[in-house]
């Protein structure tokens, strides 16, 4: 009786760190919101994870953008807000990396997959906003995150020098430059200036 209570609370503990490792579905959607612009935060879609670790809908949306929470399984923190147009995208390489397929591979399924147009890619330019650092924490009462850095992408599919003046190498602290170019995943990247040392980047709401 004793070896059976012994395992039945070993299980209940076991259980409850389980659960502990992914945040309430409130604190998710309060950190994954915090990339977006201020203007779009309540009523964006966010997407989070439930207690089993698997990819849902924490929150319908009502505007144009879509929000992922923090993967609490990934060292490190990082959320993401994109425009809808790219969630065509987006999915598609959740869905290959669920498969067990590797970055090159992804790649190269979803150009193949654009090239064919069974992929849709965005009409026009469409932003994602990351927002992440390897210390990187949600603090709920206060309305921030400390120690994350953002930066900003916009997508625009096979653009290129000749099309945007744009280019294709950092030209300079938070200067803009075009990445990918001429490929279904070309796009612009804006890194703004990480603060010096002894400096703390704080985003707040």
């Amino acid at each position: 009786m004793k070896k059976i209570n012994t395992l039945t609370l070993f299980l209940c503990l076991f259980t409850i760190v389980s659960y502990a490792q992914v945040p309430s579905p409130e604190l998710q959607i309060g950190a994954a919101v915090m990339a977006a612009p201020e203007a779009s935060r309540d009523g964006a879609m966010v997407l989070g994870y439930n207690s089993d670790g698997k990819l849902v809908t924490l929150r319908q949306g009502t505007n144009e953008m879509i929000c992922l929470a923090d993967d609490p399984n990934r060292d490190g923190f990082s959320v993401a807000c994109y425009h809808k147009a790219l969630e065509p995208l987006m999915a598609r390489g959740r869905e290959l990396r669920a498969e067990g397929k590797g970055s090159k591979e992804i790649l190269k399924i979803r150009g193949t997959e654009v090239k064919e147009g069974t992929l849709k890619m965005p009409a026009g330019p469409s932003t994602l906003y990351v927002l992440s650092g390897k210390n990187g924490k949600y603090d709920p009462v206060a309305g921030k995150v400390n120690d994350a850095f953002p930066r900003s992408v916009v997508y625009i599919p096979f653009a290129t020098t000749e099309t945007t003046g744009l280019s294709t190498k950092p030209t300079g602290p938070g200067m803009p430059w075009l990445m990918d170019a001429g490929t279904y995943r070309a796009h612009i990247m804006i890194t703004p200036p990480r603060p010096k040392a002894g400096e703390k980047r704080v985003n707040k709401s």
